[in-house]
């Protein structure tokens, strides 16, 4: 996908709070400046956990 001059999306990792596993998504950085938390699925402990955004 192309990206566009100005555009608000920026890729992001989200890592467990429980083990190193790791998402990728997007986050629209003008509604959420913050680092984001999401509760998520983490098939290494077989839970759900906090994932917390990295850098």
């Amino acid at each position: 996908m192309a990206k566009k001059s100005g555009e608000n999306r920026i890729i992001i990792t989200l890592k467990s709070s429980e083990s190193g596993h790791t998402y990728v998504t997007y986050k629209n950085k003008r509604n959420d400046p913050t680092r984001i938390e999401l509760k998520k699925y983490d098939p290494t402990s077989r839970t759900h956990v906090m994932y917390k955004e990295t850098k």
